[in-house]
This record gives structure tokens, sequence and C-alpha cells, in this order.
């Protein structure tokens, strides 16, 4: 139990340093892109553009796993 959460936590702090970067870039977040999903549907993904998609899609969750990787390596450590 403690190891899933430290990994919980490592994936929360990694998310939270990303969305702070990615915001001050003026990238989206799945925090503004969300909302426009649901009100507009697949369009959406269209005027959100190929860097953001690529991001959100792609990068994110990659980013996300580096917290559940950090977060395995820190419990195997205690």
């Amino acid at each position: 139990m403690l190891r899933l959460y430290i990994i919980g936590v490592c994936i929360l702090i990694i998310a939270i340093i990303a969305n702070v970067i990615v915001g001050y870039l003026g990238m989206s977040t799945w925090y503004n892109f969300g909302p426009q999903f649901f009100a507009k549907g697949f369009s959406a993904v269209k005027e959100a553009g190929f860097i953001n998609c690529l991001w959100l899609f792609i990068l994110y969750p990659l980013t996300l796993s580096l917290g559940y990787i950090l977060g395995d390596k820190l419990h195997s450590l205690l």
C-alpha cells in the first residue's frame, strides 16, 4: 500500500510541475482542453493544433510515466 501511495504522490508532483511549465509556455493542458472537447467534440482536437495534441496525447502520458518510475525507484530505496 505504501508503494502505491509513493508512486501516486510522485505522479501528482510530476503532473503539477508539467502543467505549470506547459501553461507558462502557452500550450494546452487537460484543464483547458477537456471542457472544450466535451463542448465541441472532436472539432476541439482540430482547433488545438498538432503541437498541443502531441503534448496532450503522447508527451504528457510519457511524462506521467516518469512519475511512476521515480516513485517506484524511491520506494525501492526505502
